[in-house]
């Protein structure tokens, strides 16, 4: 097939593309459409929430106030997926939750044709492709040596299908789908001048970070061993522009986003959901790659035909020792090594694919024969699978006989601009149908506010009711929700779920293990005007149940002036206060503070700073004011969006320059 002429080779690699994704789609069939499943300790609840914050607040809130005591709404999360679910969901009049699941659906059938693309390309072998991409949607090869996971998998379905419907991993299961097609693209523009294929590469590599950091983490990691493969391969310094293009263009293209102080907060935020990386683990990365270097030098420099070869020997050698070796030996460089599965049972199929075709390839029948052997030995465990396919999207008909959808529309209904300490599925689930304000909330990512965390951790995990008291009163929380153990309820994150009896007054008792308590505060809004001195005097907590200095706060917050004030918040991302300032006092706002937060009084400026739980707080002279509060844009996103519009110029000039050298070839 590799002497068909080129446009009926590229006409016949889309056809079978679009064949497999069709297998795949028929395969994951019921995913498309599922609207609530059985799944609801999955995280994929934040991520619907997420998109049903933003299909509300369209086109593009700057401030998320509603979770982490507010923060920068880009901070959260890549935009690529929660743009692509609102989008779906707005044109098509889907539910946030189905659109959810059909974005998802339709990248994770993308993502296997995507294997076949690349095997594709890079092997020029068809039938390679094809039993690469086959076997990536029915099948995963960790499962013979990391039984934990195999037995996670029900009827043998493949790890990444899991990751994605069990545990609700849509962003990074949606990048992965993206990383081959990316590469795949990547080596065409590295095997001969091609603009088009330049500019699709960074495309595809921009789609891949704007949906997961994990899936960005594990491109990073791929990109630069095509290159090399190229380099060494070919020792061809024109391959060096291509590759320092793509990388260029990508970033461009996330520009807007991906801004300076999102890298700064990302990797704040890094402690909260992994462990460090270890020295001993970076010293052993080092001495792999150089050893890598030496030996694929030695045996590929200046030989084309290798070029696969070194590209796939590299990824395995670095995701083996990623992901088994932080399986089984804690090796860690950064982050969590083993949410790397997906890309590790992709890889290595197509390390199989790759030895079966030279099995294949050889005179004797015996390695025909082995060949085949061990082709139907895979594709048998893969029966019960296929038999049930089906069976692996088990659809829940009524979300509102549910405790999280029960408890969020209670305090809708009731408490609607109210700050809430909700827990477990609850917690992910908060935001799913309507605006509430929470202390928490998606996947703990995007934090700006440093005091989020212990107050969550001294709620959850503290036996004594005071310090907790105290951490809600600073937070400017009403309510608090606790699950005991008859609740249906999934996490039970309480571990002390009745230190509240008889101590906060109780709001909400379904007699089914579900409560609210109220939270006693001076005013229902989340304003207070404040002595300057004796708040400036407070300091941050030393430790979660810091009675001393958490005391001290709520003195300065709940036992000021006697001067109620008021706040309405005017859309995401502005706020109107109204307060009687005197001598000597300042304006409390209970929000997260950010430098991109403004304040005026009758046109004039006011300055905003930080107190010790990160909240805003307003320098106000005496008198009575109307205040403005507006986050504005910042510099920063200013200027990435003006290196974005020049990325899309340029993209739009390769493939323009592109087009013109296929006319005149």
């Amino acid at each position: 097939m590799t002497n068909l002429p080129k446009n009926s080779r590229s006409k016949q690699i889309l056809l079978d593309f679009f064949l497999v994704f069709v297998f795949t789609a028929i395969l994951i069939k019921p995913y498309f459409k599922a609207k609530y499943t059985d799944k609801w300790a999955s995280i994929e609840s934040t991520f619907i929430a997420d998109a049903r914050f933003l299909s509300d607040h369209w086109p593009h809130p700057q401030w998320q106030p509603l979770w982490y005591a507010g923060t920068r709404f880009d901070y959260i999360y890549p935009p690529a997926l929660r743009y692509g679910t609102a989008a779906i969901s707005k044109i098509f009049g889907y539910w946030p939750v189905k659109a959810y699941h059909f974005y998802t659906a339709l990248l994770y059938a993308i993502g296997i044709a995507g294997v076949y693309l690349l095997m594709r390309v890079g092997t020029k072998s068809r039938g390679s492709a094809f039993l690469a991409a086959i076997s990536t949607a029915l099948m995963s090869p960790i499962f013979l040596f990391m039984p934990r996971f195999r037995g996670d998998a029900w009827l043998l379905h493949p790890q990444r299908l899991g990751v994605l419907v069990k545990y609700g991993e849509g962003p990074h299961m949606s990048a992965l789908a993206l990383i081959p097609i990316a590469l795949a693209f990547t080596w065409l523009a590295l095997e001969k001048p091609r603009p088009w294929a330049i500019a699709a590469a960074a495309i595809f590599a921009a789609g891949v970070t704007s949906n997961n950091f994990y899936g960005a983490t594990a491109l990073a990691t791929l990109y630069p061993l095509v290159v090399w493969a190229f380099w060494i391969t070919r020792q061809d310094k024109r391959i060096l522009i291509p590759a320092a293009i793509i990388p260029v263009l990508a970033y461009g293209l996330t520009a807007f986003w991906l801004v300076p102080s999102y890298f700064k907060v990302t990797s704040e935020n890094m402690k909260y959901v992994s462990e460090h990386g270890t020295t001993w683990s970076v010293w052993v990365a080092v001495v792999v790659a150089i050893a890598f270097a030496i030996i694929t030098d030695k045996l590929a420099r200046n030989k084309t035909a290798r070029t696969w070869e070194v590209f796939l020997a590299g990824a395995v050698v670095f995701f083996t020792l990623n992901v088994l070796g932080n399986y089984y030996f804690n090796f860690r460089v950064t982050g969590e090594p083993t949410r790397l599965l997906p890309e590790l049972d992709m890889i290595y199929i197509m390390l199989i694919a790759y030895f079966l075709r030279w099995m294949w390839s050889r005179p004797q029948v015996a390695w025909h024969g082995l060949a085949i052997v061990i082709v139907a030995a895979s594709f048998w465990t893969t029966h019960w699978y296929l038999l049930r396919a089906w069976d692996i999207v088990p659809s829940w008909p009524d979300h509102t006989n549910r405790v999280e959808y029960r408890v969020t529309d209670w305090l809708w209904k009731n408490m609607p601009d109210a700050r809430a300490y909700p827990t477990g599925s609850v917690r992910f689930w908060y935001d799913t149908w309507h605006d509430l304000a929470q202390v928490g909330g998606g996947s703990e990512q995007g934090l700006l506010n440093s005091q989020v965390e212990p107050a969550q951790w001294e709620t959850n995990l503290g036996p004594d009711p005071k310090p907790t008291i105290l951490w809600m009163q600073s937070m400017g929380v009403e309510a608090i929700y606790v699950a005991d153990k008859q609740s249906q309820e999934v996490f039970k994150d309480f571990q002390n779920p009745h230190k509240f009896d008889g101590v906060l007054p109780l709001l909400f008792d379904d007699k089914q293990g579900n409560l609210l308590f109220k939270v006693p505060r001076r005013w229902p809004d989340r304003i207070r005007v404040v002595d300057t001195a004796k708040l400036l005097a407070v300091k941050p907590p030393r430790y979660n149940d810091d009675m001393q200095y958490l005391q001290a706060y709520v003195d300065a917050i709940e036992k000021g002036p006697d001067a109620p004030a008021s706040l309405k918040r005017n859309g995401t991302d502005a706020m109107i206060a109204h307060a009687k300032v005197g001598p000597g006092e300042s304006v409390l706002v209970q929000e997260t503070y950010d430098p991109a937060w403004h304040a005026w009084s009758n046109g004039t400026p006011l300055n905003i700073r930080k107190d010790a739980m990160d909240m805003m707080v307003i320098d106000a002279p005496p008198g009575e004011h109307d205040i403005s509060i507006a986050f504005l844009t910042p510099l920063e996103n200013k200027v990435g969006r003006v290196v974005t519009l020049l990325s899309l110029l340029a993209i739009f000039a390769l493939f323009w320059i592109g087009r013109r050298q296929e006319h005149s070839a």
